[in-house]
């Protein structure tokens, strides 16, 4: 934990936020249950606050990418569900079962491998998930693996199918063709599979419609706050605010340069601010002279190169008495809606969000609007 008298950047989690955007998520689903994803310690907001907070929220059932994710998730939740994106590799079958963590089965190998596990036990069936490829060629049963599996159920002797998933390629574009090929070869997958409740949307897949929806979703970044739906306005509560303190003033004049390389050149009188947040803290240096942050809500760029602790703003248009060492500018939330920033380092808000770094101060605001818990 870092005090936030000593930090250079304090990181603000709003989780009654995050349990409005599951709701809101929720509520789109009908009859179909809401899901998280909260892989990646909780897209990089903390699993240990992020978790508890959508299981008050109601959510009952989470993803993970790995299995020390699965591990760790089950130690702060005891009694909820926990599916492990990763599947089961060799040597990982007895950790699934003690810490009741169900596999999504991505090939034939491991179904085989969770089966015999399964069989050699000798007790009752282990739950599995079964991952169906329809299109994104990373993890999953491709097509003909699909056709085997179809036509030798007893591959699964020992085994209780509790879902069929899959995932959307391209379901932030809403018109997109491959979109309605998906869902289709995924439904056409699960008619020839044992019955078990199935699911294919993620953040962006919910809005798509009911047809995406099928039994359970599976959304992530979207209960962060960023935009499910590019190109329209944001239907999510904002999650995630950043900002950062700063530590100098100067005035300047031609024709001196500014940071490393000299990249940004000053070509009149003005004023700089140094603030203490750089690369290393998970501002991209990609946003080098390209960058915007909001000084009482200003919006005021970024000049010259981002380095590892410090970026550089110019503040000319303000008042002189306007700003002052010490005083703390908006990075992202606010004025500098995250998919704006994401837009601006030519990257994605998931990268920004899994990226935010270590020496930030971390503030949970819960409950209500006064509770504020500092630390991870």
């Amino acid at each position: 934990m870092v005090p936030t008298e000593h930090a250079g950047g304090v990181l603000t989690v709003d989780l009654n936020a995050l349990a409005a955007n599951y709701r809101l998520l929720a509520g789109r689903l009908g009859a179909a249950e809401c899901a998280a994803a909260v892989k990646a310690d909780a897209y990089g907001l903390g699993v240990a606050r992020v978790a508890p907070a959508l299981a008050r929220a109601g959510c009952r059932l989470f993803f993970v990418a790995t299995l020390d994710e699965a591990v760790a998730l089950r130690a702060i939740l005891p009694e909820a569900g926990i599916v492990v994106l990763a599947g089961v590799m060799a040597g990982e079958a007895d950790t699934l079962v003690r810490h009741r963590v169900v596999p999504a089965l991505n090939d034939l190998g491991q179904i085989a491998r969770w089966a015999d596990h399964a069989r050699a036990r000798g007790q009752a069936p282990l739950d599995a998930v079964i991952h169906v490829d329809t299109g994104m060629c990373r993890l999953g049963l491709p097509p003909a693996e699909v056709d085997i599996l179809a036509a030798e159920p007893e591959r699964l002797r020992g085994l209780r199918l509790v879902l069929a998933m899959s995932h959307l390629a391209r379901a932030d574009e809403a018109d997109n063709p491959m979109n309605p090929a998906q869902r289709d070869a995924f439904a056409a997958a699960i008619r020839r599979l044992p019955a078990a409740r199935a699911s294919l949307a993620n953040s962006s897949g919910i809005f798509l419609g009911p047809g995406y929806h099928f039994d359970l979703a599976r959304p992530g970044v979207a209960l962060h706050g960023v935009n499910p739906t590019p190109g329209s306005p944001n239907p999510m509560v904002e999650v995630v605010h950043l900002k950062g303190k700063i530590l100098q003033l100067r005035d300047v004049d031609s024709p001196q340069t500014v940071g490393y390389g000299a990249t940004h050149r000053v070509t009149a009188p003005g004023r700089l601010a140094t603030v203490a947040v750089g690369y290393a803290d998970g501002y991209p240096r990609s946003l080098s002279s390209r960058g915007h942050v909001a000084v009482g809500g200003v919006k005021v760029p970024v000049v010259g190169r981002v380095s590892m602790d410090l970026i550089t703003i110019d503040v000319s248009t303000l008042d002189a008495g306007a700003v002052s060492a010490g005083d703390w500018v908006t990075l992202i939330g606010g004025d500098c809606p995250i998919d704006a920033v994401a837009e601006d380092a030519g990257t994605i808000a998931y990268e920004l969000l899994t990226r935010l770094g270590r020496r930030y101060a971390r503030r949970y605001v819960e409950s209500d609007a006064s509770t504020v818990i500092d630390g991870r």
